[in-house]
């Protein structure tokens, strides 16, 4: 993969989660191609430091950072408005926060923290900054998910909130098989706009992933990865989301899922339209939408 280095002149990248790991590895290469880069976390000091640390490496000025806590609608809210009231376009999208829970959690809002933080967060960021990219002409939506998607096979519409025992390991698998159906939904309604949406695994990441869970949770991961031999640097994580935000070969793509900056098959439940379309509905209630 070549891609131009003046790529990102004059356009603007929103990375959500953007602070550590692959979502920094994204910021600092979206960056690099020449794109105003804003890094969003939920840790002002962490964001500053992100952007001083970009702007050093990259030479590129224009990267700033919004503070917002992707589990919180009204920080969400907040967020696309700032967005919204500083750029008159939006290039790309990059829904990048997200993380797994072991012990059941509840956000601000009432809801279990993985469904809303890892699903509801890219839903309602996406739709709220919607408008902005269809005035951009050619506009990129690039959500992160997980082969761990494969391990949910239907989303449980009877207990989307896990409050009937909740097992850290599935809600996570539940997210990310609702990440692929709602990118899946999000390109078929976005036929004829110039706006695609494309879904990615990153790969078994060497960062703080699953370090909220405790350093036996982290050591488990990279245990795992390590003996699959899947684990990869966050810069290696980051390749198939900037791949997707920028190449000219996915020109006009949309509605695809990519491992290794390649289209593959996700597993059979993420092509149930009846289930993708459902989870539109009730999510457009969940974030007051509908």
């Amino acid at each position: 993969m070549t891609i131009p280095l003046d790529t990102g002149n004059g356009k603007i990248c929103v990375v959500t989660g953007g602070t550590s790991g692959i979502g920094f590895a994204t910021s600092m290469g979206m960056a690099h191609l020449g794109f105003t880069t804003v890094v969003v976390g939920r840790d002002e000091k962490r964001c500053d430091k992100a952007v001083r640390s970009i702007k050093a490496a990259s030479g590129n000025t224009r990267v700033e950072c919004i503070v917002a806590d992707l589990s919180s609608q009204r920080d969400i809210r907040l967020l696309a408005e700032q967005v919204k009231n500083k750029y008159e376009k939006l290039h790309v999208l990059i829904n990048n926060a997200g993380a797994k829970i072991l012990a059941r959690q509840v956000t601000v809002d009432g809801y279990e923290m993985t469904f809303a933080l890892n699903h509801l967060g890219y839903f309602l960021t996406t739709n709220l900054l919607l408008e902005l990219m269809k005035k951009s002409g050619e506009a990129r939506i690039v959500n992160v998910s997980s082969g761990a998607h494969g391990g949910c096979s239907k989303i449980n519409f009877d207990d989307l909130q896990s409050a009937k025992g909740y097992i850290g390991k599935k809600a996570y698998a539940q997210s990310k098989l609702a990440n692929i159906l709602f990118t899946y939904e999000l390109s078929r309604c976005m036929q004829g706009t110039g706006v695609t949406a494309n879904v990615l695994h990153p790969g078994g990441v060497i960062s703080k992933f699953c370090r909220n869970n405790g350093w036996i949770s982290w050591l488990k991961h990279v245990t795992y990865h390590l003996m699959t031999r899947t684990l990869a640097s966050p810069k290696e994580g980051a390749k198939t989301s900037i791949y997707l935000a920028t190449s000219p070969e996915v020109a006009g793509v949309s509605g695809k899922y990519f491992v290794n900056q390649k289209p593959v098959r996700s597993s059979d439940a993420s092509y149930d339209r009846e289930a993708a379309r459902q989870l539109w509905d009730i999510s457009l209630e969940l974030t007051g939408l509908a």
